[in-house]
């Protein structure tokens, strides 16, 4: 048996917050082990496949869809705006829900949460992949962004639950980061071949049969996870101010490249957004069982490690979108073509998220998260040179170190803001993360091209510069995403130091 030399540490749900993620997992592996895994007893390697499966979809659903907006604009004979809003539907449910989707799962199960959310999201693929009307196709994505925000945070809380803090729980972490990361690039190829070789209704209909075999199998494979209710229940006034902020944020950030930031389509709702978002403060400070917990939004390591999702999200989301344009429209590729080019990104995020756990234990996961962001700033800087013509080889060596950054980030991120975290909260921290990139990939979707429009390449000599003037933006948010994993390193050294003094 192991004794302590040092100071008794609290056993609070928050007693980690002042320590860095490295020690959270070295006291857990140290001190509680025992407990832990009584509590936690681990998934296996199937159940972490199926969970990765399901996240995959969700995630793939948000960028799979747009290679197939102009088969959908020309055979339901609409306008471009509306046929953006089977982009931006789908967007605000997701993005509004994930924190009540969060909690929920806490109090009423993970597992039957992300059940439920499987059946929802499948249900309205089939929907929207028969649907002959565009209201129909819309109310579909809406549906579906619902489910999506079930499914999402219930995968990251099965994950964080059903692993105990250490190295188990970061190497899933990692699967699961690179996942989501693989998942924006997928789409942009997987949805090139299916709208090549089928139709726009197979971006859909793909969703049916692989939605259907995990609700076949998680129950045989998934242990249900929840935290005690006694006393508990849900928030319902928070559920709504928050969903109402982060929807009306997401609604704004659409219109703002359609209409103009000056819009009324886009001031209304941000006001209306600003309005619920202090609402939603004031109310989980004086609720006695808030949706999201004080002290949780007191955490330095989840409030940095929200603000690395959201640059993460928004520099993901809209580099995607720019790359796959100029790709089509400078260098004259095909849609598949393009989408083949993007596709080593992918790729090399899921080689990452698969030695996350080695890169943590090198390095520790505050300097995984600088060497990550470091590069995915290189992989910027060298976009912001795109060739208005030629060969594809500076696209692709750029896509590469973004991957790399992109996927480590992902995955620093999560171990950061879960370590620590008592498992009554996880489903809402998994919430509160996965809003941060959706909210960011809402912005860079709506940014990035509009800074290209903005530049109008047509105008110039170089057809390239308005897709050089976007990358310069993606440059701004990696770098900025750098200055923010520094200052979180700094943070915890000077922290870990005054520890040291005082003993």
């Amino acid at each position: 048996m192991k004794t302590h030399t040092g100071p008794t540490v609290p056993s609070t749900p928050y007693a980690a917050a002042t320590r860095p993620p490295e020690a959270v997992i070295a006291a857990a592996d140290q001190e509680s082990a025992g407990a832990a895994t009584a509590r936690t007893a681990p998934h296996g390697r199937l159940g972490l496949a199926l969970i990765l499966v399901a996240a995959f979809m969700v995630v793939l659903d948000f960028s799979i869809v747009n290679v197939a907006l102009p088969s959908i604009q020309r055979e339901l004979g609409i306008s471009g705006a509306t046929v953006q809003w089977v982009v931006t539907a789908y967007a605000i449910a997701f993005g509004g829900l994930l924190i009540l989707g969060g909690r929920a799962g806490d109090l009423y199960g993970r597992r039957r949460l992300f059940l439920t959310g499987l059946a929802v999201f499948t249900a309205a693929s089939l929907a929207g992949g028969l649907a002959r009307d565009p209201v129909l196709l819309i109310a579909s994505r809406v549906v579906q962004g619902g489910g999506a925000a079930m499914v999402a945070p219930a995968a990251l809380s099965l994950i964080t639950t059903g692993f105990p803090e250490g190295p188990r729980r970061t190497r899933a972490l990692g699967l699961y980061g690179a996942t989501a990361s693989i998942g924006f690039v997928a789409g942009q190829v997987f949805g090139g071949v299916l709208v090549e070789f089928l139709s726009w209704r197979s971006v859909f209909l793909v969703n049916v049969p692989v939605g259907l075999a995990t609700m076949l199998l998680a129950p045989h494979i998934l242990r249900e996870s929840k935290s005690p209710r006694a006393g508990r229940h849900l928030d319902a006034a928070g559920a709504l101010l928050v969903t109402l902020a982060v929807g009306a944020l997401v609604f704004a950030v659409s219109q703002a490249g359609l209409t103009g930031i000056g819009s009324t389509a886009v001031l209304v709702p941000l006001g209306v957004s600003v309005l619920a978002a202090a609402a939603f403060a004031a109310n989980e400070h004086r609720h006695a069982d808030a949706l999201v917990q004080p002290a949780l939004l007191h955490k330095h390591e989840l409030r940095s490690a929200s603000a690395l999702m959201l640059l993460l999200g928004l520099w993901n989301g809209g580099e995607m979108l720019v790359l796959s344009e100029y790709l089509q429209q400078v260098l004259h590729m095909s849609p598949l073509g393009a989408g083949l080019t993007i596709a080593p990104q992918g790729i090399v995020g899921l080689v990452t998220g698969l030695l996350g756990a080695r890169l943590a234990r090198r390095l520790g996961i505050q300097r995984v998260l600088i060497v990550t962001a470091v590069t995915a700033t290189i992989g910027f800087a060298v976009l912001t040179q795109l060739p208005a013509g030629g060969g594809s080889h500076l696209p692709l060596a750029a896509v590469t170190l973004i991957g790399f950054g992109t996927a480590g980030l992902a995955f620093g991120s999560m171990v950061t803001a879960t370590a620590g975290i008592a498992d009554r909260d996880q489903g809402v921290v998994g919430g509160v993360i996965n809003t941060s990139r959706q909210l960011g990939a809402a912005m860079g979707a709506a940014l990035l091209p509009a800074v290209a429009v903005a530049v109008d390449r047509t105008r110039h000599t170089s057809m390239a510069a308005g897709d050089r003037a976007a990358m310069l933006a993606g440059l701004a948010a990696a770098g900025l995403a750098t200055l923010v994993a520094i200052k979180a390193d700094h943070r915890i050294r000077t922290a870990a130091a005054g520890g040291r003094r005082t003993r």
